[in-house]
């Protein structure tokens, strides 16, 4: 199987919310619009907010969302953090903020020497 193209899929509770907080407030660009639903870029990926959820999907899922810089999303986002930037055992920096359906969004900054970063092809 080759996989050419992928996307998450969110059927949120109110599909103008979570539009606003996905364009406005984390500022995604818009990929396609299509009737009842909306598609964003998400870095190397697309994440589609489409139709109705009788109610949200709770912690059945999450989205990882590397960022540049941790300590500017905090600044920015500060109103939705619901787990502030620390620096996790395996070294990642994480962030937690939710949407409004509550789905949880962790915001991650690779450090420079973390092994994330190194090209596995190049054994030392």
């Amino acid at each position: 199987m080759e996989v050419l193209a992928s996307r998450v899929l969110l059927h949120p509770v109110d599909l103008e919310r979570s539009l606003h907080f996905y364009r406005d407030v984390l500022g995604l660009a818009v990929y396609r619009e299509f009737p009842g639903g909306t598609v964003f870029f998400l870095g190397g990926g697309f994440l589609e907010l489409s139709g109705n959820a009788q109610e949200p999907a709770g912690e059945a899922i999450a989205l990882w969302l590397q960022v540049r810089d941790l300590a500017a999303a905090h600044r920015e986002l500060a109103a939705h953090v619901v787990r502030e930037p620390r620096q996790e055992p395996w070294g990642l920096h994480e962030m937690w903020i939710t949407d409004p359906d509550g789905t949880r969004i962790v915001l991650v900054q690779v450090p420079a020497d973390h092994p994330i970063r190194r090209d596995s092809r190049h054994h030392q």
